[in-house]
């Protein structure tokens, strides 16, 4: 099989901006998921808070958190 000439290319992250479901749909803020880490951008900020995954996962799966598991 020849070589391609083309590929696809992949997001470098996923961003998605999150709403409050009241019915005014105010912006909350978004997050950006990357492979290595999680950002947060509060509504008016310019720039993101971030941790990298393994701070992430440790205090995600914390009992103090009070994270639970969802079923699916």
């Amino acid at each position: 099989m020849p070589a391609y000439k083309n590929k696809f290319y992949a997001p470098a992250f996923v961003e998605e901006v999150i709403i409050k479901d009241d019915g005014d749909n105010a912006v909350v803020g978004t997050i950006r998921i990357k492979p290595s880490g999680v950002l947060w951008k509060p509504k008016g900020q310019q720039k993101f808070y971030s941790v990298d995954l393994e701070k992430f996962s440790a205090w995600i799966t914390d009992s103090t958190t009070g994270a639970k598991r969802t079923k699916n």
